[in-house]
């Protein structure tokens, strides 16, 4: 059951997002400049969204980290999108720091989410049959199967995210955890963006190396645990 609160965050969250929708709502010149980046990102013109964000000054990057939270249900982009922009408009050390923070803070909201919102609710945003997938992976892998998700950008981190939140995983342990692996992958995204041919490639291969170090993670444990059961016999 959530307690009051567990729901403080999500509301504080939420008055900040209808902060925003009520800004955007009374403001036809924003709306044209939301709707043009709406357009850049759909057709995946990474260049000119980078470019789109820069136009603004010292608030581009903040527009990344409010682009990655919207990411979050805005299904039509890759989450790895806003990471690539930071890097494309604010070079490879500055790029990397902006998309480590989006990521944090989108994980954030993610698992205010999973604290906040009521068991059916997770499962319509989820999905039930992945939730179940998720919460079985997080009570017996915990830290380590967060890190492999953000590692790989073919797995889903959104989803881990609401997971992690709702099985009450301490959110200090989670953000470590969420760090440790979004840095290499930020760090790797950085050095391949200076080739967009190059990056998706490098994309690829980092996403099969996570899918592949996710598969020896629980192969490695699943070992371990029957060898403690054959010598507790």
């Amino acid at each position: 059951m959530k307690t009051k609160g567990n729901l403080y965050p999500l509301l504080i969250t939420l008055v900040i997002l209808a902060g925003l929708g009520v800004v955007y709502a009374l403001s036809p010149d924003l709306q044209q400049e939301i709707k043009q980046a709406f357009e850049y990102a759909k057709a995946g013109e990474r260049q000119a969204l980078a470019q789109w964000f820069k136009q603004f000054g010292a608030w581009g990057p903040i527009g990344i980290v409010l682009f990655m939270v919207l990411q979050m249900f805005l299904v039509v982009f890759p989450s790895w999108l806003p990471m690539i922009v930071a890097n494309i408009g604010y070079g490879a050390i500055w790029g990397t720091l902006i998309a480590i923070l989006a990521v944090a803070c989108a994980s954030t909201v993610g698992y205010i989410l999973g604290r906040s919102l009521s068991q059916p609710l997770i499962g319509r945003l989820v999905g039930k049959k992945q939730e179940r997938k998720l919460k079985g992976l997080v009570e017996r892998y915990g830290f380590g199967i967060v890190v492999l998700f953000r590692l790989s950008p073919l797995l889903s981190t959104d989803a881990i995210s609401i997971v992690a939140g709702a099985l009450g995983m301490p959110y200090w342990r989670y953000l470590l955890a969420t760090l440790t692996g979004i840095t290499p992958l930020a760090a790797a995204i950085a050095y391949f963006a200076k080739d967009l041919e190059q990056l998706e490639r490098g994309l690829y291969w980092l996403g099969g190396a996570g899918l592949l170090l996710y598969g020896m993670y629980i192969w490695l444990d699943l070992r371990r645990r029957r060898s403690l059961d054959k010598n507790s016999e």
